[in-house]
């Protein structure tokens, strides 16, 4: 049985931007619903800080090929939304194919803390 991945970018909304960015977001979502059918799970949240505004997306994943399908056009995806957030850091719970990893890197960026658990010892999505 696979693996399940748990992948969590969080984002920091450009001052000013964030209406337009929620706007962005929740198009994109019928988007990933129809394109992306092994992306199991995905919430967005926000957080107002004291000067700016955190926006944290959670997706799942069954398996580290379910990933790679999401990830297939993020580069260009994310050079539209990157007008609106720029990442902060990425956690992934799983072990994501390496050449996915590696992408995933470099479309977030440099200095981009990308934090990865990879060892699932059980559990369950209902």
């Amino acid at each position: 049985m696979s693996e399940p991945i748990i992948f969590i970018s969080r984002n920091k909304v450009r001052a000013g931007k964030n209406d337009e960015f929620r706007k962005h977001y929740q198009d994109s979502i019928p988007v990933t619903i129809d394109s992306k059918p092994e992306t199991y799970l995905q919430l967005g949240y926000e957080c107002e800080n004291e000067d700016t505004i955190e926006f944290t997306v959670v997706r799942i994943f069954p398996s580290a090929d379910a990933l790679d399908l999401q990830i297939q056009g993020a580069d260009e995806r994310s050079k539209k939304t990157y007008e609106f957030i720029e990442p902060i850091g990425i956690e992934i719970f799983g072990t994501p194919n390496p050449a996915t990893l590696e992408k995933m890197k470099k479309i977030a960026g440099s200095g981009i803390a990308v934090k990865i658990s990879p060892s699932y010892i059980g559990g369950f999505i209902r």
